[in-house]
């Protein structure tokens, strides 16, 4: 059963939406909370990333670490701000939760692939890593809005 407006609103999304209004405008779109929970989720990532290889452990092991550390967090963030209402129950939500995880991984393939491939036509990494990082957010919070939290 699908709610309604302020019912479907998370505690976080009922703070935002009572804030002034340009701020308010947050909350309004899916996209711009969407946003806001891969800029969170990355800097959950990256920070792991960093404090491990300070750690001297494997960058390879560190960077799997991380990613997985930023997929949590984006979970927690995802199910109850970005598409609140949405999440399931039961065995639904472990159907949700490998969907999310599918997802996943479908934006680490399109990073990997675009990179890999706009490198070796010339293009510098950082550059390649940017257009990946854009391409990649849209199919995946596609995917998410449209199939996982539908």
């Amino acid at each position: 059963m699908e709610r309604s407006g302020a019912d479907r609103r998370s505690t976080l999304g009922g703070w935002i939406g009572n804030l002034p209004a340009p701020l308010a405008m947050l909350n309004r779109f899916s996209i711009t909370r969407y946003l806001l929970a891969s800029i969170v989720s990355l800097a959950f990532d990256v920070s792991l990333f960093m404090v491990l290889v300070a750690f001297l452990v494997d960058p390879g092991w560190a960077s799997a670490a991380g990613y997985s550390a930023g997929i949590i967090v984006h979970w927690l963030i995802s199910s109850s701000f970005v598409f609140p209402g949405k999440a399931r129950d039961g065995a639904a939500l472990q159907l949700q939760r490998l969907g999310f995880i599918g997802t996943a991984v479908l934006g680490l393939g399109i990073t990997v692939i675009m990179v890999s491939g706009l490198t070796s036509a010339g293009v510098l990494p950082v550059m390649a890593k940017a257009a990946a990082v854009g391409v990649s957010f849209f199919a995946v919070y596609l995917t998410r809005k449209y199939g996982v939290f539908r």
